[in-house]
């Protein structure tokens, strides 16, 4: 007989404002900054910097860049997002009535508060937490996973949980990917060279131990290879650097603007380390980046989305999902 029990799936990402206006991105961008996971640096030397000059001078400017991407329903991140979710619900449901899928962001809302309360009132016993992150870095999953615990640092007891890791090499990720490369190449006539960019963090996170390099060059290893490309059809770069640190290269802006002087004129562009689009791929990617390859020669740039909602990503996440509660389905 099929078990009573319910089993919580939380899908965890980011976070985005909640509207795409100054006072709203400011608000966002205090809590996303402030965490140390994100900027590790003395709280004595950071926050006189974030809150007197980075809090004062970004909101207005990354405001009007929300307002060029931003859907009727809300942010990409989170429009899509919920649509993922409701994918993995529904597939989730033609099996049996036993999972309650709910997502949660690691800084704004709809937030960890808000997943508990509903897991309450569908008698949820076991959480399946998976960030929404294909490579692990302190600077994202373990950044939500802090997020998650310090929501139950007063509870008087707590769900059983498993805490996913990352899926940089699972199978149906990087199938998942070739397939939308694949398509892109079908949809446009014509195979181009394929540059993966990865958001990047500071090359001293990876020095002190930080695994995220390591598992993005994973990905695009076993992309190209799933794709059956050459060293020389694909480039693996980092995009969104911020401040003088050095953080990992090569550094895609600068990489993208070599390009057409080498003979690469005509490219397609993915992000992988990105599960749904936002600011970071519909702005930086699409038309930044876009822009600095065609101003110093390129002819043709197109942006290859993220795996979104797509049928593809959904039955990824099912698959993990149901492989790693297994054993909870089977106890009475």
């Amino acid at each position: 007989m099929a078990s009573s029990k319910k089993i919580g799936v939380l899908l965890m990402n980011l976070g985005t404002p909640e509207a795409p206006t100054p006072e709203a991105v400011r608000k966002y961008l205090k809590e996303f900054l402030s965490d140390r996971r994100v900027v590790d640096l003395s709280p004595i030397l950071w926050k006189p910097i974030l809150n007197g000059i980075i809090l004062n001078l970004r909101p207005r400017k990354v405001a009007k860049v929300y307002q060029q991407v931003w859907m009727d329903e809300g942010s990409p991140l989170l429009v899509l997002g919920n649509r993922l979710r409701d994918g993995v619900q529904n597939a989730l449901d033609q099996l049996e009535d036993q999972y309650v899928v709910a997502s949660a962001m690691t800084y704004g809302t709809p937030n960890v508060e808000s997943a508990a309360n509903q897991f309450r009132r569908e008698g949820v016993s076991h959480i399946f937490v998976l960030p929404m992150y294909p490579q692990f870095s302190g600077t994202t999953t373990a950044a939500a996973y802090d997020r998650l615990m310090n929501s139950l640092a007063k509870c008087p007891d707590w769900p059983t949980l498993n805490l996913y890791h990352d899926y940089a090499d699972h199978p149906l990720y990087i199938q998942a990917l070739a397939k939308s490369v694949t398509r892109q190449w079908e949809a446009q006539g014509e195979k181009r060279h394929l540059v993966l960019s990865y958001h990047g963090i500071p090359k001293r996170y990876v020095t002190n131990g930080d695994p995220y390099a390591r598992r993005c060059e994973k990905t695009s290893a076993l992309l190209a290879t799933q794709l059956g490309l050459n060293e020389d059809e694909w480039t693996h770069v980092y995009q969104s650097r911020f401040g003088r640190e050095e953080w990992l290269q090569p550094y895609a802006d600068k990489t993208l603007a070599s390009m057409p002087a080498s003979g690469l004129k005509r490219i397609n562009v993915i992000s992988p380390a990105f599960s749904i689009d936002c600011i970071e791929t519909l702005e930086e990617v699409t038309l930044e980046l876009g822009d600095e390859f065609k101003h110093n020669g390129g002819e043709v740039f197109d942006y290859i989305p993220a795996l979104n909602d797509t049928s593809e990503h959904i039955a990824l996440y099912k698959d993990i999902i149901l492989e790693n509660t297994v054993a909870w389905r089977d106890e009475p």
